[in-house]
């Protein structure tokens, strides 16, 4: 047998998963569209080809990349992370079974013929920082951040592939095992990950910094024929300057490439916040050219509205999902007394004014919401307010039918956020009618 493809190209099945289709495939293992009839899901199967599991000294690195990954399974659970749901590692079948993800790796648009606008480069870095920084919170370092591990499936929506690489704190997988004994592309490597030296997550800032480069210019930022003359420029060149290869990059984007690649640690970024943050005040800079809302302004904005504190970064992007965000005009109707919408709104910016036949009742400012009621049971009621735009602002509108096809973990955190606000309510309600009833006393 020459390949895992040979042993199993007449079988229908590996496992409890049914073949659908060959996706591709290398000398060390061949992927296949799978069907996994009990979740009616389709997925991807990663099927190993013993040979290069065989007691050799690169077959164990190898190996130790497989376990790696394998251990992963069910762990990492995040919109812009490849889930991994299954491992089996028996004798001459072993595979993976992972989220199928359609779409192209980011390999294409760091050609020059193919560069994408400054404004979805900058989005999809982005979401690649916050589901790096969402690994870093489960122990898991990367090492391996590149155009050809991050999946594009449309626009920006984006997925890190192959955590073979991963460091991994509670497992204290070998230090030694880096991309220097042949794993992944050496001109992605922090120079603490060339000289060896224990890593933490600003070697995978490092290499986003240098994915970002790439994507920006076409060009990657060190190049030689051998490996040795590139090792040495990572450690110990400049590499030219964003603008001196494309003249009409922004400065700010440049400056973020800049920080993210210092070659000393306590000069690069220290956190996946500030670099993330850089890139939120890039589309900031720029917002009177924007067309639209970019998702790293609308994610930046939710996490940073008090209806939201307790709502986990997955559970984020999936409201960011299902929401229609739009902007209103001072003096504009929003509601209507006795409108039968089945929508609730979170105010992201701006004041509104509450009215009841005429007269104003409430004032609603960022991170309030209205509309609220009709998410629970029996309100079929009219709305008995109306809502006017008392400045320029920007709504969160959800719609709730949307809301009902949302995972269970997200409806569960979004009637907790209700619950609280209707307690905090309840609880001011209560303090004005105690506040009544000791002036009449008095």
């Amino acid at each position: 047998m020459r390949n895992g493809q040979t042993v199993f190209q007449f079988m229908k099945r590996i496992g409890k998963y049914k073949i659908v289709r060959k996706l591709g495939g290398g000398a060390t293992s061949t992927v296949y569209l799978a069907l996994d009839q009990f979740n009616n899901q389709q997925v991807a199967l990663k099927l190993f080809n013993p040979g290069a599991l065989r007691n050799t000294i690169s077959a164990n690195a190898y190996r130790k990349l497989l376990l790696t990954e394998a251990s992963l399974a069910g762990k990492l659970s995040h919109p812009h992370i490849v889930k991994i749901f299954d491992a089996v590692l028996d004798g001459e079948l072993n595979y993976m079974v992972m989220e199928y993800v359609e779409g192209k790796t980011l390999e294409r648009y760091t050609e020059a013929n193919h560069l994408l606008p400054f404004g979805t480069v900058a989005e999809i870095v982005y979401k690649c920082g916050n589901a790096l920084e969402y690994a870093q919170r489960q122990g898991v370092i990367h090492r391996d951040i590149k155009p050809a591990n991050i999946v594009m499936r449309s626009e920006s929506d984006i997925k890190i592939t192959d955590f073979g690489a991963a460091l991994i704190e509670s497992q204290q997988i070998s230090q030694q095992l880096t991309q220097v004994t042949g794993v992944g592309s050496p001109a992605y490597m922090s120079p603490e990950q060339i000289q060896e030296r224990p890593l933490t997550h600003q070697t995978d800032i490092y290499s986003l910094g240098v994915t970002l480069y790439k994507l920006l210019t076409g060009r990657l930022p060190f190049h030689s024929d051998n490996s040795y003359s590139l090792l040495y420029q990572i450690m110990h060149s400049d590499p030219p300057l964003p603008r001196t290869l494309r003249s009409d990059i922004p400065e700010e984007l440049e400056a973020i490439v800049r920080h993210a690649m210092q070659k000393e640690m306590s000069q690069r970024y220290q956190t996946w916040g500030e670099f993330t943050r850089d890139l939120v005040n890039f589309f900031s800079s720029n917002a009177g050219v924007q067309a639209e809302i970019f998702d790293t302004e609308k994610f930046d904005t939710l996490r940073s509205l008090h209806f939201f504190k307790n709502i986990g970064d997955t559970e984020l992007w999936e409201v960011l999902r299902i929401s229609d965000w739009r902007e209103v005009k001072k003096g504009e109707c929003i509601l209507q007394e006795g409108d039968q919408g089945r929508e609730f709104f979170i105010l992201a910016s701006g004041m509104l004014k509450v009215m009841k036949q005429g007269r104003v009742l409430n004032m609603l400012r960022k991170g309030d919401c209205f509309g609220e009621m009709k998410r629970f049971p029996d309100s079929n009621f009219l709305r008995t307010t109306a809502v006017l735009a008392e400045t320029d602002a920007t709504l969160i509108e959800i719609s709730l039918d949307v809301l009902a096809k949302a995972s269970v973990e997200c409806r569960f955190q979004i009637d907790d956020a209700f619950l609280y606000i209707l307690l905090k309510r309840l609880d001011v309600a209560n303090t004005r009618i105690s506040n009544l009833l000791d002036s009449h006393s008095n």
